[in-house]
Order: C-alpha cells, then structure tokens, then sequence
C-alpha cells in the first residue's frame, strides 16, 4: 500500500501547486487576470478544501474508507483536466473550489490508513515517508513544467504550454486513482492480496495502538470530547499560524525565486531541489522521531532551518541570487512539524469518531492559514523583495515553536497522570479495552507519543 499511496500524496501536491507554475507560463495573460485575482485563485482551492473538509471526515468513518479515498483521487484528477479548457476568470475560480473540495479527503483518509496498519513506533515514519513525496512532487513538476516550457518554445505547440501542464498531471491523478483503487483496502479484513490468516495477523499486530481498526458509528461524546481537549485547540493554532508560511510559500515560489535574480524558466528548474530538501527532512525527521521515540523534538529542528533560510532571504541584498536561493531551499524543511503533528493525530487520538473531528479540525486550520496566505502575504505591490511576507513567516514560524514546546509538556504531564492512575489499587483493566473505540482521554492504557 505504501507505494500507491505515496505516488498518490505526490501528485495531490502538485496538483495544487500546478497553478504556480502555469502563473509563469503564460497563464494569467491567457485568462487575464488583474489586480488580486491570481492570489485569490490560489486561495479558492482551500475555500473548496475548507467547505467540505469536516463532510468527508465523516464519509471517510461512514463509507468504505479505500473505496471512498479512490473515489475523490479518480475525481480529483479529472476536475484538473478541465482546467486545460479554462478560458477566463470565473472558469477557473469554479476549478479550484471543487479541486479542493475533492483533495480534502486525502490527508485525513491517508492519516486514518496509516493508524489502521501501522503500530504506533511506526506511524511518525510512515507518515514521513508519504507526506515526503509532496518533495518528490514538486522535483517532478519543476522538471516536467521546465521541459514543457522550453520545448514549446523551441518546437511550438497545438495548445498553450499551460494547458500541457495542467492535462499531464490530471490525467495521471486519475491513472493513479485507479491503481489505488484496486490496490487498497476498506480494512485488514477485506485485504486481497492477504490471505485469510495474515489479515487476523495484521490485525493482531495493531493490538498494541489501543485503537482498534475503525469503527462506523457516530458518538457525540467523542466529538465533544475532541472540543474540549485543549491539544485540539493547539494542533488546530499550529495548522492555523503554521500554514500561513505553507501557503505564501506554496502558491508563490515560482514568483519568488524569478525575485530573485532568475528567468521564469530558469525558476522552474531550480525550485526544484527545494523539493530534495523537503524529502530529506521529513524522511531523517520520521525516522529519528520513532528511532528515539521523540517527533516533537527532531521536528523542531526542520522548523528551525526554516526560519533561519526565511532570514537569510530577508538580510541578504537582492544581488546575493544565490545565498537567497539557498534560504528558500532552506524553508522547505518546515513541514516536519506539520508532519509530525499530523503523525500525532495518527498515535494519540483514539476513539474513531474523536480522532476523525481532531483530523478535520487540523486541516480546517490549514486552510484558513492558507487562505490567508493567498491574498495577503506577496502582495504585487510588495515585488521584488517581499519583506511583509517574509517577516510575517518568521514570526509565525517562531510562534509554531512555542506551541510545540506546549503540546510536548502537554503529553508528558498526562503520561505520568495515567501511570499514577494505572498504579493505583482500584484500577482495573477492561477485557478487549483495546477493540473497544475507547479514546485516548477514557483508555487509562493508553500511552501517548511524543
């Protein structure tokens, strides 16, 4: 499974980001776009993103999780097809919301896949290691779009090179959506390609999560639960002020590196290892954080040489292309923090119906910070240098460290109430607690992960 679904996590990046590079490639004279509307089109996806995000949480619990995940893939890949027949403004304002609106299932379907077969000293590599294909996206699209470009300059075209671009990654979302299809399961128990005693085996092997493998009925008192566990509200600041960088960052790197001195063929080819040093992070990140059993920490470092390249963008002069360069490869290691949070909804948020309004929570947060991201981090107005938005990202990259240190005392503090309790001469041990859809809050089993 892990191979389809990182294929699959690779293309949803760069599906929402093909916008950025077709900005350079003739697209907004095309559509003729003015003022902000570029930057709103960039936001659009998530208003689709957010408007359906909670909806699918639930359709994911309610309906067979790999068959409704295929689904929105093979949707997904179509609707961005249809960009390539786009001809003004309202067109494609009507792309993005419903691109948005299908990827939203994507994350939280995915986070949900990874705690149903993974053990918990394994999800944060996981996790990782799907999320770090959003890098092998954009080494991918850099490089497809960069060959598109100068080929149709050197040899013409039928169509527009935008439209190539926008045709190439949708139909091979929705090739990639079929494969997933046929390939993942609802669950152990209807795995094809196990036989019938190693799905008992893979379910077995789960046992130790204390969250069993699913559970299809909706409780109120988990979703109320979820309300009033403050770490909700924290993952949900963190995505919130954390993807507000994400997002500036994400629709406009293109625009970036050309401020810096480059052609927009040139910015292209060398946005691309920015995406090598995404993979790298969350990779080393994933692996360190279950090898020593602490993701906050070494998530932490990722976040740190974030801020440090947004300071070198915004101290070096315009003439230094290449140190800025290097800050903007340098930024991309700010999704080990996200990552490992998210990995963290995966370990310790039990209880089917709370961890699924914990996810969508999460990701609601991050498309508001997206959102705001849009219209109002690079401004045209601000070009070439951009220091509002680049200041803007290092303040809130600091805020995000100080929320980790937050969830880390956090989770350590409840750790050694649960064990005082677990100690205690009253207490006894459920039969089964582990299949019993307990959350985290009421399993007193229940260790978190840090």
């Amino acid at each position: 499974m892990m191979p389809i679904m990182c294929f699959v996590y690779g293309m949803n990046f760069l599906d929402k980001t093909t916008l950025s590079y077709a900005s350079i490639m003739g697209l907004e004279t095309d559509l003729k776009l003015k003022g902000s509307e570029y930057q709103w089109l960039s936001s659009l996806f998530y208003f689709g993103y957010l408007a359906w995000e909670y909806p699918t949480s639930r359709l994911l619990q309610r309906l067979p999780l790999g068959k409704y995940s295929g689904a929105c893939i093979i949707i997904w890949g179509t609707i961005l097809s249809c960009f390539a027949a786009v001809h003004n403004f309202s067109g494609a304002v009507a792309i993005r919301f419903m691109l948005g609106v299908f990827e939203a299932a994507v994350t939280p379907g995915f986070a949900l896949l990874t705690s149903q077969w993974y053990t918990k000293k394994e999800q944060g590599s996981r996790v990782g290691i799907w999320f770090s294909f959003n890098g092998w996206g954009q080494i991918l699209g850099g490089l497809v779009a960069y060959g598109i470009a100068v080929g149709t300059q050197k040899h013409g075209s039928l169509v527009e090179p935008w439209k190539i671009i926008f045709l190439f990654t949708g139909l091979l979302t929705v090739c990639l959506g079929v494969i997933f299809l046929w390939i993942v399961p609802d669950n152990q128990l209807n795995a094809r390609w196990l036989k019938k005693e190693d799905r008992l085996l893979a379910i077995a092997r789960v046992q130790v999560n204390q969250q069993g493998i699913g559970n299809k009925h909706f409780k109120l008192y988990q979703v109320r639960e979820a309300l009033t566990d403050p770490m909700t509200w924290a993952f949900f600041l963190f995505a919130l002020i954390g993807d507000i960088p994400n997002g500036g960052i994400t629709n406009f790197f293109s625009q970036l590196v050309v401020s810096f001195g480059y052609t927009s063929e040139q910015s292209l080819l060398y946005a691309a290892p920015g995406g090598a040093v995404e993979v790298i992070s969350l990779v080393a990140s994933g692996y360190l954080g279950d090898r020593f059993g602490n993701r906050i920490l070494f998530a932490s470092f990722g976040l740190v040489c974030a801020m440090l390249g947004m300071i070198l963008i915004v101290a070096l002069p315009l003439s230094n292309n290449i140190g800025r360069l290097f800050g903007y490869y340098l930024t991309q290691a700010a999704a080990t923090a996200f990552v490992a949070l998210l990995s963290l909804i995966s370990s310790n948020v039990a209880g089917y119906t709370k961890k699924t309004t914990f996810a969508a929570l999460y990701l609601i947060g991050y498309c508001i910070g997206n959102i705001i991201a849009g219209p109002q981090t690079f401004r045209p107005k601000d070009a070439p240098r951009y220091v509002p938005a680049e200041i803007t990202i290092i303040v809130c990259q600091g805020l995000c460290l100080m929320i980790l240190v937050f969830v880390f005392w956090w989770y350590r503090r409840e750790n050694a109430r649960k064990a005082l309790i677990r100690a205690g001469p009253e207490y006894v041990k459920l039969e089964n607690q582990e299949w019993l859809d307990l959350t985290d809050r009421e399993n007193h089993e229940f260790v978190y992960t840090l």
